[in-house]
């Protein structure tokens, strides 16, 4: 998997996982969505994402959009 994917890959688990705490654990846990989707929203506009910086030093291949 590329770079690419594993971040968007990420994301989504992230989301899932926010929800469901939020269903089950807290209604707090939502908060963890909204982080994720400004998130994704400043790295789309300005290209920084600390999680594909997180991905790269864990030795992920590049893809095209985090280079």
């Amino acid at each position: 998997m590329t770079l690419d994917r594993v971040v968007l890959s990420f994301a989504g688990m992230m989301v899932l996982l926010s929800v469901a705490l939020g269903v089950y654990v807290s209604p707090y846990w939502h908060l963890l969505t909204v982080f994720v989707g400004l998130n994704l929203i400043q790295s789309s506009f300005t290209g920084f994402c600390p999680a594909a910086i997180a991905f790269r030093k864990l030795g992920v291949k590049p893809g095209c959009a985090f280079s």
